[in-house]
């Protein structure tokens, strides 16, 4: 009896062998693929930039070249119109094959290659970007509204190191995604930075006037938060309505703010937003007032009321030159901007 169950465990044993010859075969054949892509990468990359050469001497020439006749003229313009195209497309091709990881990128992660080389994983990470924003704004509205309900100095500083982590994790996703061809520029962009630094500082005091503020910064980042809410999903809906009349990018993700795209169907956000930004100017109003305060000595009241300041003036300007455009050219307004 004892043999019969050697013999099999032996067997078992074999067979897992044979299993694993065969995998260590696979890994092989594996890492030929992928120095196959790699080889072909950089043949890629070489032909692109040729293109690129080639296709300014092409312009230049063109430019310089004296159209005699009209049927002459609208050749040349054909040619020049058919030459962008195919710069676009050549863009197009070398955004998938090789993108910079910008100044920020390269001081958090090093040199390290962020490119995601399959629309399915693109996708798939653009959609764990989505899950992280919700899922943190709902904890940060969760921990703002037991902040206002208990007042311990504890909750205060679990929401503070929460918008740290959450700022500071959302601007190396982001930079991540728009390496991998997701549209996140402008004011949009600048305006997390600044939330990133506005969270860093605000963490630090705790003294009196702190404790001045302290309900009416809670009551914005609860308010902010439920604005975010609102803002995923409408922003959800009204882009994959967009996506499929082919008049937004598959890596086009939910953002802050208002813009061109959303001008149809979201303008009722509007009002909510401006709120938003009223509420922001308050807290830069307050914070001034409190850095005169006899019993203030620390420099961050005024820093922070600076950087409020700002977030209102630049979200304020951004959402109006948004709307004044709109209103200016309607007939434009038809037609969404696919690159905002």
């Amino acid at each position: 009896m004892e043999d019969e169950c050697l013999q099999s465990l032996l067997n078992q044993w074999q067979t897992l062998r044979d299993e694993s010859t065969k995998l260590e075969s696979q890994y092989r054949k594996y890492q030929q693929f992928v120095n196959e892509a790699i080889d072909s990468r950089k043949k890629c990359l070489q032909e692109i930039n040729h293109q690129k050469y080639r296709m300014l001497q092409l312009e230049n020439a063109l430019q310089k070249c004296k159209a005699d006749t009209e049927v002459d003229n609208n050749m040349k313009s054909q040619a020049m119109k058919e030459l962008k195209e195919q710069r676009e497309t050549v863009k197009q091709t070398e955004d998938t094959l090789s993108h910079s990881n910008g100044f920020y990128l390269r001081i958090i992660l090093g040199g390290i290659n962020t490119k995601i080389l399959t629309n399915e994983e693109k996708f798939k990470y653009k959609e764990q970007y989505e899950r992280f924003k919700l899922t943190v704004t709902g904890i940060i509205l969760i921990v703002a509204v037991l902040d206002l309900l208990f007042s311990y100095r504890a909750i205060d500083a679990v929401l503070h190191f929460l918008m740290v982590w959450y700022h500071c994790t959302l601007t190396i996703r982001e930079s991540i995604l728009i390496s991998n061809g997701s549209r996140i520029k402008g004011w949009w962009r600048t305006f997390q930075f600044i939330n990133t630094v506005n969270a860093g500082i605000m963490i630090v005091p705790d003294g009196l006037m702190y404790d001045m503020f302290r309900t009416q910064f809670v009551l914005y980042t609860a308010y902010t938060s439920i604005l975010q809410f609102l803002q995923f999903y409408y922003q959800q809906g009204c882009l994959y309505r967009l996506r499929t009349l082919g008049e937004r990018y598959d890596m086009d993700v939910t953002l802050s703010g208002f813009h061109s795209w959303m001008w149809k169907g979201l303008t009722f956000l509007l009002p909510f937003l401006y709120l938003g930004y009223i509420f922001q100017f308050y807290n830069a109003v307050t914070l001034y007032k409190l850095s005169f305060h006899e019993k203030c000595i620390e420099w961050q009241v005024s820093v922070v009321a600076f950087i409020f300041l700002v977030l209102f003036l630049g979200n304020t300007i951004t959402t109006s030159l948004i709307i004044h455009q709109k209103l200016r050219t309607p007939e434009k307004s038809q037609v969404l901007n696919k690159k905002d």
